[in-house]
């Protein structure tokens, strides 16, 4: 598995550049939620529209309060300078509990949207396919009409993503 380097490097920044750096992590999330939450809205909305039951929530993908490791109480911090945002509890809280996990969440959630958007209007194989498998639908746009379904190849019509009828098989 290949690994981005990052642990190996860190100790040999000098803290200024780290001390600038951490609050460049918020600043996409701040200026681009806003947008995702639209978009997020927009895209179930045309699922919807056009039949889509069953979609999972946001909340599907934002993992339970009691999974995490710590309780508040016990998160622990990181023995630095006090004038370091790392050496408050708060912190870490806020980081592991919050931030991260929801926005995790939330690009994820968008990303299972736009998925079946794609296995609905779309089901043509490509060989990134199979990764859209989290976001499986019953039958595709082109499933549900027989004279189109002819057309498409044997490999799409048989698909399981898009069409439960379909035996188990890879893209």
């Amino acid at each position: 598995m290949d690994r981005v380097q990052i642990g190996c490097n860190y100790q040999n920044q000098p803290l200024w550049k780290i001390m600038l750096g951490v609050p460049l992590i918020y600043l996409p999330i701040i200026s681009t939620v806003p947008f995702v939450i639209i978009g997020f809205f927009l895209v179930k909305t045309h699922l919807r529209y056009v039949g889509g039951m069953d979609i999972k929530s946001y909340w599907d993908f934002v993992p339970d309060t009691l999974s995490h490791r710590f309780a508040n109480s016990e998160q622990p911090a990181i023995n630095i300078s006090r004038f370091h945002p790392a050496h408050y509890r708060f912190f870490w809280i806020f980081n592991c509990k919050n931030y991260c996990p929801l926005s995790v969440a939330l690009f994820r959630y968008a990303v299972y949207l736009v998925m079946i958007v794609e296995n609905w209007w779309c089901p043509f194989a490509h060989d990134k396919k199979q990764q859209y498998a989290e976001a499986a639908i019953d039958k595709s746009f082109w499933h549900v009409d027989p004279d189109e379904l002819i057309k498409l190849h044997a490999d799409d019509r048989n698909n399981p993503i898009w069409n439960t009828k379909a035996k188990d098989q890879h893209v």
